[in-house]
C-alpha cells in the first residue's frame, strides 16, 4: 500500500533521469512496468547503479521493432494510467509509440516524454548528457572540474519534477477524463532554478560566511551563514573573531570579500573536526562537506532510512527499500488488481 496505490505507470526510460521518476512514483505505491530492449536496459552492466533506480519495478523485455513486441507494448499502454519514455525527440513514435498513436486507444493516459532539451527548439537534436544540460543552463560555475560534475543534477532535478507532473496531471485526467503530454526537458528544469536565485552563481560568496571552506588537513567545511544576526554572531565567535559579531547584515554585505576572508583564515588554521566542534557549539550553521560513503555511514541518514526514499508520512507505511526486477522476470504478468 501507498500514497500511489493503483496507479499503472509503463516505464520505457533507461539510465537515469526516467528510471529515478518512476522509482518515486514506485516507491509510493504505483505499480511500475519497466519495458526492457532485448538483452535488457545497458545501464545492468552496472548493476549497482541499475538496482537503485529500478527498485519497486517489474520488468518485460520487449523488442519494439517487431510485431510481436510492439503489441504487447501497446496492450499494455492501453490499461496504464502513465506513459513514460526517455528517447531522442522523435524515435518513440517512429516506434510506433508515440503521443498520437497512443492517445487514441487510451484517451486519458498521462504521456510523459523526458529529454535533454526538450521536443522543440533550437538544440532538440543535440546529443548531450547531465554535464551539458547544466552548462547551458547556467548551472555550471566556470572553473568546475569532472571530480565536481559528478552528482548527475540535471538527471535527478529532472526526475523529481517529472514525478511531479506525472502526479499533478493524473489528478487532472482523473477528473476529466482527458489525458496529458508532458514535455519535460532536463535543461528546462535547471534554467528555471537559475533565473529564480539570480545573480547567485557570479559571486565567491554572497554574503560572509556563505560557502564552501577549506581546512588545515585537505578536508572541506560548508557555512550557511546567510542575514541572522544570531548565526552571524556564533560563527564569528567561534573562530575568534568576536570584534565582527555584532556587525549588521547590510554592512556585512557591503564588506564581503574582507569579512569572508577573514572568516576562510580562520577556518584554514584549523583541521575540518577541531572547526566542526567549535562551529558547533556555538550554534553555527555548519556541515562537513561528506563523501558518499560517508554520508551512507552518518548517523543521522541511517536514522532517516536513506534508501527507502527521501519523504515521510504519517498516515500510510513508508516505503520498504525494495528490489530491482531481473530481466524479463515478469513476462505474462498483466497489471495488479486493485479494489
Amino acid at each position: 500500500m501507498g500514497l500511489l496505490d493503483g496507479l499503472r505507470v509503463l516505464d520505457l526510460t533507461m539510465w537515469r533521469p526516467g528510471p529515478y521518476a518512476t522509482q518515486l512514483l514506485g516507491r509510493l505505491g504505483a505499480d511500475v512496468v519497466k519495458v526492457e530492449p532485448p538483452g535488457g536496459e545497458p545501464m545492468r552492466v552496472f548493476r549497482d547503479h541499475f538496482d537503485v533506480l529500478n527498485r519497486h519495478k517489474r520488468s518485460v523485455e520487449l523488442d519494439l521493432k517487431t510485431d510481436a513486441g510492439l503489441a504487447r507494448c501497446l496492450e499494455l499502454a492501453k490499461d496504464a494510467e502513465v506513459f513514460v519514455e526517455g528517447f531522442r525527440p522523435g524515435v518513440a513514435d517512429r516506434l510506433g509509440v508515440g503521443y498520437a498513436r497512443l492517445r487514441e486507444a487510451a484517451p486519458a493516459l498521462v504521456y510523459c516524454s523526458i529529454s535533454g532539451y526538450g521536443a522543440e527548439g533550437p538544440l532538440v537534436d543535440v546529443p548531450g548528457h547531465d554535464v551539458n544540460y547544466r552548462a547551458y543552463a547556467g548551472a555550471l560555475a566556470q572553473d568546475t572540474t569532472a571530480a565536481g560534475a559528478e552528482l548527475a543534477v540535471a538527471d535527478m532535478a529532472a526526475a523529481t519534477m517529472a514525478a511531479f507532473a506525472i502526479t499533478a496531471a493524473v489528478l487532472k485526467a482523473r477528473q476529466t477524463g482527458a489525458g496529458e503530454r508532458i514535455d519535460l526537458a532536463m535543461a528546462d528544469v535547471l534554467a528555471d532554478w537559475v533565473e529564480t536565485s539570480p545573480n547567485m552563481t557570479d559571486a565567491d560568496a554572497p554574503v560572509p560566511g556563505y560557502g564552501i571552506y577549506p581546512t588545515k588537513d585537505g578536508r572541506t567545511i560548508a557555512l550557511g551563514v546567510v542575514s541572522e544576526q544570531a548565526l552571524w554572531a556564533a560563527t564569528c565567535r567561534a573562530l575568534g573573531l568576536e570584534r565582527h559579531a555584532d556587525v549588521p547584515f547590510l554592512q556585512r554585505f557591503e564588506r564581503l570579500k574582507e569579512l569572508d576572508g577573514r572568516i576562510a583564515d580562520a577556518v584554514a588554521a584549523l583541521t575540518r573536526d577541531e572547526a566542526l566542534a567549535r562551529l558547533s557549539r556555538e550554534g553555527a550553521p555548519v556541515a562537513p562537506v561528506l563523501t558518499r560513503t560517508e554520508m551512507l555511514a552518518h548517523e543521522h541518514f541511517r536514522a532517516r532510512g536513506i534508501g527507502t526514499g527521501p519523504i515521510r508520512t504519517a498516515n500510510q507505511p513508508n516505503p520498504s527499500q525494495g528490489t530491482a526486477p531481473e530481466l524479463d522476470e515478469h513476462r505474462g504478468e498483466g497489471w495488479r488488481l486493485t479494489d
